[in-house]
């Protein structure tokens, strides 16, 4: 990467990516110190959104009294087009649950503050949170305005938002076919449909003819 860029490594994380726990507490423990820090994950994805997977690389070796150092390198292009590997160091101890895997972890945040990464975290301003009975915060805490990241700038994050739904289309009601004669049974001929007589056409009624048979009957009117 180039080394104008290395400035992105601070840029402010939104506000998912951030995770808190309980520092210092009241006498009554109603309250908690807010506390803000980073994922192991969540810094991992910031070096490949800036340099690229094949531009960093991290490495540990074993710290003074059982701790661990973690080297996070990255490859710096210059002006005059050549690179090179910087490396920045730093470490913790082991901790008490999964005393290797949360060295590894503390020493890899660690390291990431001096690039850049997270450092902002130090100058929030202190916050107490009302925790529950069990020590937890009872609400998120918030990030102040001026800590969030501003609209297109910085790295993007790892995480994504999830696609918006698309409401569904309403089907416009449809027309019901009008309802058909039955047929007719007892061997009696089909009559063909007569079409429905509009607003204002005069109905005709015209005489049946004759059957010879002596019935003067007249059939059904039509239109």
């Amino acid at each position: 990467m180039k080394a104008s860029d290395l400035s992105r490594l601070a840029a402010p994380f939104p506000p998912a990516d951030i995770e808190w726990k309980p520092g210092a507490t009241t006498r009554d423990k109603s309250k908690g110190l807010a506390m803000a820090y980073l994922t192991s994950r969540a810094v991992q994805q910031r070096f490949d959104d800036v340099c690229g997977p094949a531009d960093w690389r991290n490495e540990f070796t074993a710290g003074p009294d059982g701790g661990v150092l973690c080297g996070i390198s990255v490859r710096v292009e210059r002006e005059d087009g050549t690179a090179e590997w910087v490396t920045k160091w730093d470490g913790a101890d082991n901790s008490q649950v999964e005393a290797v895997k949360g060295g590894l972890s503390g020493a890899t945040k660690r390291a990431a503050v001096q690039w850049g990464v997270g450092r902002y975290l130090y100058d929030l301003p202190a916050t107490w949170v009302r925790l529950d009975d069990r020590g937890r915060f009872a609400e998120a805490p918030r990030v102040p305005r001026e800590y969030l990241p501003s609209s297109g700038a910085g790295a993007p994050s790892g995480r994504s938002a999830p696609p918006s739904a698309e409401a569904p289309r309403e089907r416009s009601p449809q027309r019901s076919a009008p309802a058909q004669r039955p047929a007719p049974t007892g061997g009696e001929p089909a009559r063909p449909s007569r079409p429905t007589p509009r607003s204002g056409q005069r109905r005709i009624v015209r005489p049946a003819p004759s059957s010879g048979d002596g019935d003067s009957r007249a059939p059904d009117p039509g239109f």
